[in-house]
């Protein structure tokens, strides 16, 4: 869960300076031709008629017709040959040889056990423009959860959206921003599906809008002894969800406040963000806070896979 032109050749020689010259005495002597025989004496209906050429010699006539079924012979056993050649070159391909792509996401499935936690997860995360009115915002980490399943980390309703996709890990992480007033949990899921199955829960969560429903907001992760103790289900106030169809990976967010306060009705991110939004989410900055931290895990994992491909082709 990443020329330097060759110098041209030489002009090749023409036709006229590869062909010897032959010496004036070697050449050879042809006899003198006979006259032209005279015009017919026999005319026809439209009078004297001035004779025809001697048809040609039976082997010339025939040797036209041989030499176009020759070519027409070599062109097909050429185009044969090509076409044999590149369905053999196929045919030897090894079997079930992937794509980069497929490569790449199936990657993704056992990324998360090399990849050091603080490339996920780093201690510090700053953001220029992030926060309400283009703000700068800056987030540190006050801690990671033990890696393992989903068993309970999701309400029912989001439980059975996501159990499509399977769960073959949850990694997640809270962050408090510079003044500890907001806290914002990230999480990680690594799916058990295919690119066809992240790709119908894409579609499901789009068409369906299922990252906009209150009753699916993921819930949170508080470490305790820390400023986000306090940062339960009912304290959620914005949050994210966002299907990767590149990854196996289902990346969320969630943020509220950090005093414990539950009194404020919860807004989905994306409209937390939009320009002229008013609520408290918004002015609040819970909302960016959110998109920010959830838009920079995704931009870790998609580094984090470029890197493996890159050290799995030395």
């Amino acid at each position: 869960m990443s020329t330097e032109a060759d110098p041209r050749p030489p002009s090749a020689p023409t036709l006229a300076a590869r062909r010897p010259s032959v010496p004036a005495q070697a050449l050879p002597v042809h006899p003198p031709r006979t006259a032209p025989l005279p015009p017919t004496l026999f005319p026809g209906p439209g009078g004297p008629t001035t004779p025809e050429p001697d048809p040609a010699p039976a082997t010339a006539r025939a040797r036209g017709p041989v030499r176009t079924v020759a070519a027409a012979v070599c062109l097909v056993l050429g185009v044969g040959l090509i076409g044999g050649a590149v369905a053999g070159g196929r045919l030897a391909e090894p079997p079930g040889r992937s794509t980069a792509a497929e490569r790449d996401f199936a990657e993704g499935r056992t990324l998360w056990r090399t990849v050091p936690v603080d490339e996920l997860f780093p201690r510090s995360v700053r953001a220029t423009g992030a926060g309400p009115g283009g703000a700068d915002r800056r987030w540190t980490r006050v801690g990671v959860a033990p890696d393992g399943d989903c068993a309970g980390a999701f309400d029912a309703p989001l439980a059975r959206a996501l159990a499509p996709a399977g769960c073959a890990r949850l990694l997640r992480a809270t962050y408090t921003d510079a003044t500890s007033t907001t806290v914002t949990t990230i999480g990680l899921l690594v799916t058990a599906a295919d690119e066809a199955g992240m790709r119908a829960l894409r579609t499901r969560f789009t068409t369906e809008r299922l990252a906009e429903r209150t009753d699916l907001m993921p819930r949170p992760y508080a470490p305790p002894g820390t400023v986000a103790e306090r940062f339960g289900d009912a304290q959620r106030v914005s949050w994210h969800i966002g299907v990767l169809v590149d990854a196996p990976a289902v990346v969320y967010a969630v943020t509220g406040f950090a005093d414990g306060r539950a009194d404020m009705p919860p807004q989905p991110a994306a409209q937390a963000v939009a320009h002229g939004a008013t609520t408290a989410p918004a002015q609040a900055g819970l909302g960016h806070d959110a998109s920010a931290l959830a838009e920079r895990m995704e931009t870790a994992l998609r580094r984090a896979l470029r890197a493996a491909a890159r050290e799995d082709q030395r």
